[in-house]
């Protein structure tokens, strides 16, 4: 059986990319930065289509990595930082909600995040392994955000085109009954005119018979009032 296997895309041109920093360990976190930039420049990501933020520790990541996802202008995002062990419970608490709204965030919002929080014993482990979490995580980036575009489904041409003509002759449709709507209007506005021009002629010839009649009936008592003289 050979199935269909799709080939890892890591060509990073035109790809938009945020990144959002802990700030919480900062020397740790920025050594993975420099990192991660390093290897986006070298996958061919442009660094004006990069922007990074930061925030003061990793519990913030999430919401500064939704915020950014809702503004639909990036095709992937990277989270940076590291949660060292100390003497309480609160390491567990930091690094597992971290990690969970993280994924929560790129589940709901469907866009990839690289997870570059790193959750150590010691300080050293986490300069030991800062620059190639970095390094991943920009080729996790740039591949998983290929990946989401090859894998959008494609449409029909010609359906689009069948769509497109039939919402225009809906419009066109649209048009036609306006325009018979406002003719219908206008004929009956001027049947109610050529109603009214009617009605007032016939009230003026009404009036203009009477008229006359009276005239002619004083005429006619004048002339009988003479010939009795």
């Amino acid at each position: 059986m050979k199935p269909y296997t799709m080939e890892p895309d890591r060509n990073g041109e035109d790809l938009y990319v945020g990144i959002v920093l802990s700030r919480f360990n900062e020397e740790i976190a920025y050594a993975e930065l420099e990192a991660c930039l390093d290897e986006l420049e070298s996958l061919g990501v442009d660094e004006s289509q990069v922007m990074v933020v930061t925030v003061p520790g990793s519990l913030e990541l999430g919401i500064a990595l939704q915020q950014m996802a809702m503004s639909y202008e990036f095709d992937a995002l990277i989270a940076l930082g590291a949660v060292v062990r100390g003497d309480t419970y609160h390491f567990e608490v930091v690094s597992n909600e971290s990690a969970a709204a993280i994924s929560k965030v790129a589940l709901e919002m469907n866009i990839p995040i690289a997870n570059g929080v790193l959750t150590v014993e010691s300080a050293d482990q986490a300069h030991a392994r800062a620059e190639e979490k970095g390094r991943d995580c920009a080729l996790v980036a740039v591949e998983l955000a290929n990946l989401m575009e090859a894998l959008v489904p494609e449409t029909d041409e010609d359906e689009d085109l069948d769509d497109l003509e039939y919402f225009l002759d809906d419009e066109d449709m649209d048009y036609d009954d306006e325009e018979e709507f406002e003719l219908d209007e206008d004929e009956d506005e001027d049947f109610d005119e050529d109603s009214e021009d009617e009605e007032y002629s016939e009230d003026d010839e009404d009036e203009d018979e009477y008229f006359d009649d009276e005239d002619d009936e004083e005429y006619e008592d004048e002339d009988d009032e003479d010939n009795r003289r």
